[in-house]
């Protein structure tokens, strides 16, 4: 079993230690009673889940012989006006550039979404995960 540590530092601030033994910072926006000095713990879900689906896009691209050069991720996202402020609806866009065979990257997003990420899988039972792909030179 994996163990990840959470302490307190004040305010609504916390450090975390994670089982791999890195520290994060999460703080929430002034108007929630925060500094605004760190991301959000909703935040930290949304860049999990771009991490999550930006590994296993390049390792799919890779195993594909693409010759990826670049690869951005900018999620959208709106949240539920009540509480709780769940998420409900994410647009993924993926931005990636090289010598790129549009039908393999279009794969290689649906394997992650799918398959892989196990991130989406999650959110995708509660929320709408929808994509968009552009490649560039």
């Amino acid at each position: 079993m994996a163990i990840i540590t959470t302490a307190w530092t004040g305010g609504r601030q916390f450090v975390y230690q994670s089982a791999s033994g890195h520290a994060l910072v999460t703080d929430t926006p002034v108007d929630s009673g925060g500094k605004g000095s760190a991301p959000s713990p909703m935040e930290l879900i949304i860049m999990g889940l771009a991490g999550c689906t930006g590994v296993d896009v390049v390792a799919i691209l890779e195993g594909m012989r693409q010759p990826l050069r670049a690869l951005d991720i900018t999620a959208f996202y709106d949240r539920a006006e009540e509480h709780p402020r769940v998420y409900t609806h994410i647009e993924l866009r993926y931005r990636l550039h090289g010598d790129l065979d549009p039908a393999k990257v279009d794969r290689a997003v649906a394997l992650s979404k799918d398959k892989y990420c196990s991130v989406s899988a999650m959110l995708g039972r509660t929320v709408e995960i929808v994509h968009t792909v552009e490649i560039l030179p």
